[in-house]
């Protein structure tokens, strides 16, 4: 019985309103949203200058995003209240490290590439 009043909690708890649930996850949100945007954007210019402008912000945007993450998360206390996310804890717990490991890994990569960019003897000049 008691196993069963747990699990009832840990799937109804992500519907009840809360306060810090509110106050972490809406600037998260918005975060994510905005990179996302960002990855697309770089995603369609790929192989030029700007392409290449627009994944160091990406890049740079969505690590500050994790790591705001992590200290909204740490703000509102959720390491002494796991259940407050319910099976989206597993997402701060391990899907979050792989994201922060990718953008170093990035990070890395980045200052070795070049932009694609047209050499000036195949530019034809009308």
């Amino acid at each position: 019985m008691q196993a069963r009043i747990q699990t009832d909690k840990l799937i109804l708890r992500p519907f009840e309103p809360s306060d810090a649930k509110a106050a972490f996850a809406q600037p998260v949100a918005y975060g994510d949203f905005i990179t996302a945007i960002l990855a697309l954007l770089a995603l369609a210019t790929l192989g030029t200058r700007t392409g290449t402008v627009l994944t160091w912000v990406f890049n740079t945007f969505g690590t500050a995003d994790l790591l705001f993450a992590f200290y909204l998360g740490s703000r509102i206390s959720l390491p002494e209240t796991p259940g407050l996310l319910g099976a989206g804890y597993f997402i701060l717990a391990a899907y979050v490290p792989l994201l922060l490991i990718t953008h170093g890994l990035a990070f890395r990569i980045l200052p070795r590439t070049k932009a694609v960019a047209p050499s000036p003897s195949k530019v034809r000049i009308a």
